[in-house]
């Protein structure tokens, strides 16, 4: 701890103050030695020292301030444990997923060749979606290289969309599973929601991987259903100082971004 400073300045008040905010000290718990008074062309000096009757409680703040640091080291020790760990489980948590969902898709490939001449098609699930909710909506079907997707516009079809998309999502999923297997994937989308989606998750990507970089520490986003999750995912896989994973089980399955220097 540094108990004694000496300090110049243009006089000798300027010069006690330079001292007192080196010791971070108010004058009442110091006493003060002036060297030199100053002049035309000499600074002034003092030498200001923490006094006997304070220099206790200066050495209870410098004490508190090592445990401080000792314990704030600790923990960032700690939390890189815990995420090169994570980093880790990462590799075998995707190939275990990959293997599950590898696996139940041929489940239901098999199942899907039992039933599907009693299945009704993604088209006909949809029209019969908007009969029942007594909706009056635009169809349209639209193909593309990897996906079909059947597009509802109309002016009155937010309750199909929901909070975030959930009602959306749930609508979807339950089109895949109920209707006949089709050679691609197949989306349902509502006024054009899945799009203005994408942009927000990965604005919302690119910003909090900013954040990260910043601040040096993690950044847990909140719960998303696969497909979302795959954005952010997507958005940040070529960016070299950022990385993600997933957490959590469905559907509170959540991401994570932190900084690839974690891994070292």
């Amino acid at each position: 701890m540094t108990r004694s400073v000496e300090a110049s300045g243009k006089n000798i008040e300027q010069a006690i103050e330079n001292a007192l905010f080196e010791l971070k000290a108010p004058r009442e718990d110091v006493d003060i030695k002036i060297l030199s008074e100053g002049g035309l062309f000499k600074k002034a000096k003092v030498v200001v020292t923490i006094s006997d009757d304070a220099i206790e409680k200066y050495e209870k703040r410098e004490k508190l301030k090592k445990q401080e640091e000792s314990e704030k080291e600790v923990i960032t020790k700690e939390e890189k444990k815990e995420i090169k760990k994570e980093e880790k489980e990462k590799t075998k948590e995707i190939k275990k997923q990959e293997k599950e969902e590898e696996k139940v898709e041929k489940k239901e490939i098999k199942e899907e060749k039992k039933h599907s001449e009693n299945k009704i098609t993604c088209l006909e699930f949809v029209q019969g979606l908007v009969k029942a909710f007594n909706k009056e909506a635009e169809i349209t079907e639209l193909e593309e290289d990897e996906v079909k997707k059947i597009i509802l516009n109309g002016d009155d079809l937010n309750d199909l969309i929901g909070y975030r998309g959930e009602v959306l999502f749930a609508l979807s999923y339950l089109m895949n599973n109920i209707c006949k297997r089709e050679d691609k994937k197949v989306l349902l989308d509502i006024c054009g929601y899945r799009q203005k989606r994408e942009e927000s998750l990965k604005k919302l990507a690119y910003r909090m991987a900013s954040k990260v970089i910043k601040s040096g520490r993690y950044a847990k986003l909140e719960p998303m259903d696969a497909s979302e999750r795959r954005i952010i995912h997507m958005a940040l896989q070529d960016n070299e100082k950022v990385t993600t994973m997933s957490k959590g089980t469905e559907p509170k399955r959540y991401l994570i971004i932190f900084p690839r220097e974690y891994k070292d």
